[in-house]
């Protein structure tokens, strides 16, 4: 698809290299500077409230008492980085509106992890996601997890820290290394001194700058284009205002039904088994709480995405009524949003500043929740469980250690992903590849009992070979035929995250090729399903796997990690079928309900009456009325 924007001289010169760099004046150098301090006052104030009487649970959690509100405003920030707030927009601008029907998949994307992921893990009273794996399989499965987690955070955060600033410099001449070194550094004090805590409130402070700076954008760009109506009109009259696309081909990038129901994966692969979510779903102070911040974020969403989308549809209009320079035309997809808020908001003094405060509070908040999740992850993944005799202070120093270490990792992979080149898409890729499988590890244990540990290990390895297969393959396959390759096939970061979706969904090739064939088509699959494809592979491979070597007989199975929506889908199914589900071989083993990793009681994370209730008493009203006696999971549900 071509771009249809003109390439003629501009009324406004604003494209000259010069006039650009000069649109970022000392005020705006004062407004950035302040989104740094105010961030790092958050975080220290947290940190140092309390200074000596902190706990593992403190640093780690939050205490376990954090109100709604701010764990749903900090789910928001999570994954609404830089890279979407340039990239949907640019979508938008070059392909139309069909992006805008994501926000169809935001509702099931939500409700899914409300119920089924977040009572699970809730009630086992969890600090680390992968903990659950223990539970449900053994330690080795965890391990593997855990470790993929980790290799898919580490990729990720160099780049999300990287690009934006090479994006900035490029079209401001803001310094590259400066700002990295800046928002590195800064991170990575507040988060490892302040912990979660710390982390969730300079989360609220940096939505509110996003939004703030993006409706500053809104409100500037529709004045000068005659009001956001006129935007729609211009841009319908050139074809950016896309119907509802029915063809159900999972090969065409972008469809309704792509968007839809491709992206309800998406969106579980990020709200519901990934650690950085998973963490602040558990520090809220009850279950309720929980829930109502995955329902809170719905709303965020799709005025996050409407935002994201009206930015594009204004950008297309301003460039229809004064176009491009040949600069400006030949830049890559991620400097247009740059671009245009340096052109429209240079009169203004401190504006373009706000809108990279903007730009950098997305960095700021998906960075500082990667730092706390690897080294929440790290500390009780792999070293407590092997250190158990850690004292709370020792413990409390590791952790920020970790948090210290994982700060200054981060800047070396933004080193080295400056001096990847055209690898750097296959590096931001992989976050994507990574989602799908751990997303298919965790539903293979809450929803199939007779799953076991081979089954998992052999299912999460075939799903993560076949994520890399379809991934690179892509990559390999788009660069062949001399087109730049399109992270658009990650299902990350619209990672719509956040729905910060898709990092630099936009470089999508901006031609028309003829229609791939063969291995090429199982190639060119939209994104969107990637997650879809590679979660099921898990779940197919891992029940394939584990039938093959005698599923779950004569091993022991929590019921407690079994999903509480299992007993009401099986209670649907006809009384033949049920059968086939009734778990009487280990019955004996199931009708005790033993606490999740008693061993914290002693270490220290459990602190008081409530959280040891938790652990070893289920939640009032939660167990099933009126459920079979013959299915034991039923029996023995929370």
């Amino acid at each position: 698809m071509t771009v249809g924007v003109s390439t003629s001289t501009p009324l406004l010169p604003a494209s000259d290299t010069d006039v650009v760099t000069s649109a970022f004046s000392l005020v705006d150098y004062v407004v950035f500077a302040l989104l740094l301090v105010l961030s790092l006052a958050i975080g220290l104030y947290h940190a140092f409230r309390g200074w000596g009487r902190h706990t593992v649970g403190q640093l780690l959690m939050a205490d376990r008492k954090m109100g709604c509100l701010p764990v749903a405003l900090s789910l928001l920030a999570t994954f609404q980085s830089a890279v979407a707030i340039l990239g949907v927009p640019s979508e938008i601008y070059r392909f139309g509106t069909q992006y805008w029907f994501l926000g169809c998949c935001y509702f099931l994307g939500l409700v899914i992890p409300a119920h089924v992921f977040i009572p699970v893990f809730y009630r086992l009273h969890l600090t680390s996601a992968y903990e659950y794996l223990e539970l449900r399989f053994n330690k080795a499965v965890r391990i593997c997890g855990t470790v993929t987690f980790i290799f898919q955070m580490v990729i990720y955060m160099g780049v999300v820290l990287y690009a934006p600033s090479l994006a900035l410099n490029a079209v401001t001449g803001f310094d590259l290394w400066l700002s990295v070194l800046t928002l590195g550094i800064v991170c990575t004090i507040y988060t490892a001194l302040g912990g979660l805590k710390a982390v969730i409130w300079t989360d609220v402070f940096q939505t509110l700058v996003m939004f703030l700076g993006q409706l500053v954008v809104i409100i500037v760009g529709s004045t000068r284009v005659g009001g956001l109506g006129n935007a729609w009109e211009v841009a319908s009259q050139h074809g950016r205002i896309s119907g509802i696309e029915l063809n159900p081909d999972p090969f065409v990038r972008h469809t309704f039904w792509t968007l839809a129901f491709g992206g309800v994966f998406m969106m579980l692969s990020l709200y519901g088994v990934n650690q950085a979510q998973v963490q602040r779903y558990l520090s809220s102070r009850t279950e309720k709480a929980a829930i109502l911040s995955c329902y809170a974020v719905f709303p965020c969403q799709q005025v996050v995405l409407c935002m994201s989308c009206l930015i594009g549809l204004v950008m297309f209009a301003y460039y229809q009524k004064y176009p491009m320079s040949t600069q400006q035309a030949q830049a890559a997809p991620d400097q247009f949003v740059l671009y245009f808020v340096m052109d429209l908001l240079k009169g203004l003094p401190g504006l373009p500043g706000l809108f990279v405060a903007c730009l950098f509070s997305g960095s700021l908040s998906t960075i500082s929740s990667a730092f706390n999740s690897l080294a929440t992850v790290t500390m009780e993944d792999l070293i407590r469980p092997w250190f158990p005799q850690f004292s709370e202070v020792q413990a409390i120093m590791l952790s920020r250690i970790l948090a210290f270490g994982y700060g200054l990792l981060c800047l070396g992979m933004a080193y080295i992903s400056s001096q990847m080149g055209p690898v750097l898409q296959a590096a931001l890729s992989i976050f994507g590849m990574v989602g799908g499988p751990l997303l298919g590890l965790f539903c293979l244990g809450m929803f199939f009992p007779c799953a076991n540990p081979p089954g998992a290990i052999v299912g999460l390895l075939a799903g993560l070979v076949m994520a890399f297969w379809i991934g690179i393959g892509s990559i390999v396959t788009k660069m062949a035929f001399g087109v730049a390759p399109s992270p658009s096939n990650i299902s990350s970061f619209s990672l719509p995250s956040n729905l910060t979706t898709v990092a630099m969904t936009t470089l999508m090739p901006s031609t028309t090729h003829s229609r791939p064939t063969g291995l090429q088509r199982f190639y060119s699959l939209s994104y969107l399903w990637y997650s879809a494809h590679n979660s099921t592979t898990v779940i197919v491979v891992g029940l394939i796997v584990s039938w093959l070597t005698g599923g779950m007989r004569g091993r022991t199975l929590n019921p407690r990690t079994i999903s509480p929506v299992f007993s009401r889908l099986v209670d649907l199914l006809p009384l033949s079928c049920q059968k086939r589900f009734h778990c009487k071989s280990y019955s004996q083993d199931l009708s005790v309900d033993t606490p999740a990793f008693p061993e914290k009681m002693s270490n220290g994370m459990l602190k008081n009456s409530r959280d040891k209730e938790a652990m070893a008493v289920p939640e009032e009203g939660s167990a099933h009325q009126g459920s079979s006696p013959t299915f034991i999971l039923q029996e023995t549900s929370l």
